[in-house]
């Protein structure tokens, strides 16, 4: 097997996101590369491989032609970073790596193919460039990348004389004729690949070409053969690759040999190349880090517990973690809890004996709900949904070392604690997955040996202890102290609160909607199949395809593998063509919603409280934003009336509750205004005036009065498109107009609210500056984007620049008016709750008696949460469901 090393590497780096290890390392390249080399090498087992590289210096081929590759770009740095990276790597897998200066690496693959074709051995060449298709035979093939770094092609002689007709030698005449953009080959003028194709087959050589050239067809062509006979003959002399580059071969050299397992772990953990690390058999390496140990006691009497309290109260400060026997902690039986005092070893209380849990109740109250004692711990919610089971609140939260993570990388992947200890201090504990497996096969808490659970939690106290200083520091000294000590921890009782208390669901409701939407479907099903002219699976792409484009004739726009594209952007572009394309588009909705939010919702509804307990999450968006599953309540649909339906069956309790909802007005335009200064916007909201409205006077040039609902209506997608750092191409889309129509109305927009355009270029250039950019609380999002080469790559870094700012400040806002109103209501001792907050709205379970008192709390505190330039304004609405509050 011989790999086309800089041509792998490439594909790698163009196919996948700029990606960088904490330190600032480039490794998308590298990681594609590999990914790419481990299920080839696993596919086709060679016995020998060698890697090729082209090597910094000219060629023969530029010697021969000064233009040779001269229109090629500077591979950008972030990918010429990565050469020496993976060369490092090979080193360590024992791989042969080749590079000679003068010759490229095809013309070095092309000489070790020779040389193993003459050995006997079958040759495998593995590159992105169809230039080495001339090189296929009967001992060699040729894969080529098709499709990322996933899709692979084969090639070899009969592939290619089916699929193109000639021979592989023959590619390098069709090169000479038709040249290549990408080298600078000139080839002849008006030659293409589809010309080239029929005079190789029809004359077989470009010697026959010229010796036959009264034959050729078509003047024209016939007169520029001729005249560019010289620059055709060097175009193939320039495409062809040489297969007698003067290296010295030997098979030795080329062996697969055992890597260097400890090399490739330590760099694979340097690259933070998590998955890969899996490529390397647990019994090859030893882990020269000795594993982290901890000591407990477990506790069996009244003595030992009475220990722990007076620790706790000495100490004034302690680590918990409670212990469930299976992964939810609503519902799942609380069999442990670890405790750590500051000063002593972890205590682990046996739960599974109920009588403990019941005669130390009284003494977990008195130290959990404490305003003297500090808590912390690692992914705190879970545990506080278990201490609200036992009739216990919080209180003084100082520490989760999870959400202090998330917010110094807001873009990591994985919080767990086995992360964080191998992270600051490279200490290796067990992970939780490695602990329990996973799958079928996975065990419970329960299930585990008492000893090693305990000695699992143990570690995450002490860990949780060791980390609190080093994540502190940097919380500081990135000036995020306010949003972490308080927004973000008092924020996970909140969230805790929330999932425990639940949204009541109506049965009745769901049952009905369930069968609107059945009878819905079965209507539309019919309306479709006369508009078809037969019956079909509507549901199956194929079929449809083969409707909508064999029985229907419609435009074919795309075509996949398997046949006809029919996804939603090709039905969109054939609205227009037949009736039959709104009714597809309004059934596949309507499934989508009933499979979605109705059969979906139903399998979540608690049977014994009928409501929905969605799980809140606080450390999975790049921006700050709370995201929910099971059910993702932020995706409860708003634009359709059968989706707004579904917010029917969400319900308040019982007739003595009602449903009160707070939406702040248009907050991230207020944001926007605030953040860029802008004196238009500012003067809007001032005056409370119809933002979208003044924007279309300005954006349209005319007066308020003369403002039609389209020219609203498409002043709201300019004000929101630019929040989110719309293009031309994305706007026009969104209002089905042309790109033209939708940069102007952008460049009016922008010429109107010139602070608005100072502010985007500005963050721009903060963010390629400093790396990040920051909400007005001073949270981060670091965007390595900003710096790539690739221009996809780096405009989406812009945009995320702009944005950013903008909806994580609207997060923060948010956030800061959940803790406040949680905190009143607890504090005045209500018994409306706040159970919901989605997007930029939320919704408390108001008792009848409270429920003017919550509206002025809501008000007052949302719109108080920061100070902006420009007034936060609040709409506020009742209702028994979560529709009549919309």
């Amino acid at each position: 097997m011989i790999i086309d090393g800089s041509s792998l590497l490439h594909r790698g780096f163009y196919a996948l996101p700029l990606l960088s290890t904490k330190d600032g390392i480039y490794t998308n390249g590298v990681y594609g590369f590999l990914t790419m080399f481990y299920k080839i090498t696993e596919e086709y087992e060679p016995d020998y491989i060698s890697v090729a590289f082209d090597k910094k210096a000219p060629t023969f081929r530029h010697l021969e032609y000064d233009f040779y590759k001269a229109n090629r770009q500077k591979s950008p740095n972030e990918l010429s970073l990565q050469f020496p990276i993976l060369k490092e790597v090979l080193s360590a897998m024992n791989i042969n790596q080749i590079e000679i200066e003068g010759y490229e690496a095809d013309d070095i693959a092309g000489t070790i193919a020779k040389f193993g074709e003459e050995k006997g051995l079958e040759v495998i060449l593995v590159t992105g460039d169809r230039d080495y298709l001339q090189l296929a035979s009967e001992k060699s093939k040729v894969l080529v990348t098709k499709k990322g770094i996933t899709e692979l092609e084969i090639f070899d002689n009969k592939i290619i004389m089916d699929k193109y007709g000639i021979k592989p030698e023959q590619f390098i005449d069709l090169k000479g004729l038709m040249g290549d953009q990408s080298d600078n080959i000139p080839g002849v003028p008006g030659i293409g690949e589809k010309t080239g194709l029929k005079l190789i087959k029809e004359f077989g050589s470009m010697e026959n070409i010229y010796e036959n050239i009264e034959k050729v067809s078509g003047k024209k062509r016939k007169e520029s053969l001729i005249e560019y006979r010289q620059q055709a003959f060097m175009s193939k002399k320039l495409g062809e690759i040489v297969t007698n580059v003067p290296i010295e071969l030997d098979m030795e050299k080329f062996i697969v040999k055992e890597p260097n397992w400890e090399k490739l772990k330590e760099l694979y953990e340097k690259l933070e190349f998590k998955s890969l690390l899996d490529k390397i058999p647990k019994d090859k390496i030893k882990d020269s880090r000795e594993e982290f140990k901890s000591e407990f006691v477990l506790v069996n009497n009244n003595k030992e517990f009475n220990n722990i309290i007076n620790n706790i109260k000495k100490d004034k400060k302690f680590g918990f973690k409670i212990i469930y026997s299976g992964p939810n902690p609503l519902k799942d039986e609380i069999i442990g809890i670890c405790i750590k005092p500051k000063e002593s070893s972890s205590y682990y209380i046996n739960c599974e004996n109920n009588n403990i849990l019941d005669s130390f109740k009284d003494s977990f109250k008195e130290i959990f709900e404490s305003e003297d004692i500090e808590k912390i711990g690692h992914n705190i919610k879970e545990d506080i949904i278990g201490l609200f089971r036992l009739d216990i609140n919080i209180s003084d939260i100082s520490f989760d070392s999870m959400i202090g993570q998330y917010l110094i990388n807001p873009s990591q992947t994985d919080y767990s604690i086995h992360e964080l200890a191998k992270e600051y201090f490279d200490i290796f504990i067990e992970s939780e997955e490695e602990l329990l497996g996973k799958g079928k096969n996975k065990k419970t808490f329960k299930s585990l040996e008492l000893e090693k659970r305990v000695e699992y939690f143990s570690k995450i106290l002490d860990l949780t202890f060791m980390l609190e200083n080093q994540i502190k520091g940097i919380v500081k000294s990135q000036g995020m102290e306010k949003l972490y000590y308080d927004i973000e921890l008092p924020l996970i009782e909140v969230l805790a609160s929330m999932e425990y208390l639940g949204f009541k669901i109506d049965m009745d409701i769901i049952n009905e909607l369930g069968k609107e939407f059945d009878d819905k479907i079965n209507n539309l099903t019919i309306e479709i199949y006369d508009l078809a002219g037969r019956e079909f699976n509507v549901n199956s792409p194929k079929q449809l395809g083969e409707v909508l484009f064999d029985d229907l004739d419609l435009p074919v726009i795309k075509k996949t593998k398997t046949g006809y594209s029919t996804n939603a952007e090709v039905l969109d572009k054939l609205k227009d063509k037949h009736p039959i394309i709104d009714k597809i588009l309004k059934y596949r909705q309507i499934v989508k919603l009933k499979s979605t939010y109705i059969d979906g919702l139903i399998n979540l509804v608690d049977d014994e409280t009928n409501r929905i307990h969605s799980s809140f999450n606080q450390t999975v968006t790049n921006t700050g934003r709370i995201s929910s599953t099971e059910p993702n309540l932020q995706n409860i649909p708003v634009k359709t009336e059968e989706g707004r339906k579904i917010r029917k069956a969400f319900v308040s309790e019982n007739e003595n509750y009602v449903l009160v909802d707070g939406d702040y007005s248009q907050i991230e335009l207020r944001v926007l205004a605030h953040i860029s200064d802008d004196p238009k916007l500012k003067e809007a909201f001032y005056h409370n005036e119809d933002i979208h409205t003044k924007t279309a006077s300005e954006v349209f040039e005319v007066e308020k009065e003369e403002v039609t609902p389209l020219m609203r209506s498409r002043a709201k997608a300019v004000n929101f498109g630019i929040v989110y750092g719309i293009s031309d191409y994305g706007l026009s889309r969104d209002l089905d107009i042309s790109r033209k129509e939708a940069k102007k109305y952008i460049d009016n927009y922008l010429k109107n609210y010139e602070k608005v355009k100072e502010y985007m270029d500005n963050i721009i250039e903060v963010g390629k500056r400093d790396g990040y950019v920051e909400t007005i609380l001073n949270r981060r999002r670091y965007l390595p984007e900003l710096k790539s080469r690739n221009y996809v790559v780096r405009s989406f870094g812009e945009r995320v620049a702009m944005n950013t700012p903008i909806q994580g400040s609207a997060a923060d806002i948010i956030k800061i008016a959940m803790v406040r109103v949680y905190k009143e209501l607890k504090k005045r001792n209500m018994k409306s709750k706040l159970i919901l907050q989605v997007h930029d709205e939320l919704i408390i379970e108001a008792h009848e008696d409270e429920k003017e008192e919550v509206e002025n709390i809501l008000r007052q505190i949302m719109e108080s949460s920061v100070e902006l330039n420009v007034p936060l304004k609040v709409d506020i609405k009742m209702g028994e469901s979560w529709y009549e509050t919309k």
